[in-house]
């Protein structure tokens, strides 16, 4: 069985969260950084673990495993920011999220990909694009604009715009953020 509108194979970049096996198409990722020092921000959401300096941009960064009710991630030497592009009311934004390690970049048939299981009206999957399974593995796809609600990512687009007014009052547009 496989998700309707899946049709090609797909290119995805699978990282680790938790000792599970989590992807994202590869077309939504701009590039994966190894961990850099985030600046917390006041009165962000808790999944949200600051801001970091990306060439003289602002771009907040998400930490999954809170996020999915998992332990927050610790930092190792496998810890890396894989920076993504969300659609947000037909605007892209660029969001950076902690994955405890990235694995590879894969490629998904089709007939590799199954529904995201239905788990009840109180657990909401509408995030899980689908499951894939290769080589006896199960791999979650992840659907990152629908992984955060509009008013979530609002708040972190606020935050931002907040930081680069800030940073341009002090003549810092260029200097890295430092916590």
């Amino acid at each position: 069985m496989t998700i309707e509108g899946i049709t090609q194979t797909g290119q995805y970049l699978a990282f680790m969260l938790d000792q599970e096996v989590y992807a994202l198409d590869i077309m939504q990722v701009r590039e994966v950084l190894d961990y850099t020092e985030i600046t917390k921000v006041p009165r962000m959401p808790n999944f949200m673990r600051g801001v970091i300096n990306l060439r003289g941009g602002v771009v907040p960064v998400v930490d999954l495993r809170f996020k999915f009710g998992m332990p927050a991630t610790e930092k190792s030497v496998n810890t890396c920011i894989i920076i993504m592009e969300n659609t947000i009311d037909g605007e892209t934004t660029l969001i950076g999220a902690l994955a405890d390690s990235v694995r590879e970049v894969l490629d998904l048939e089709p007939d590799q990909i199954e529904p995201a299981p239905k788990l009840g009206t109180r657990l909401k999957t509408g995030f899980i694009k689908g499951m894939g399974k290769k080589n006896d593995e199960f791999i979650i796809l992840l659907d990152i604009d629908r992984v955060f609600s509009a008013d979530e990512l609002s708040g972190v687009n606020s935050a931002e715009a907040h930081l680069d007014t800030e940073m341009e009052a002090v003549g810092e547009t260029d200097a890295p953020l430092s916590s």
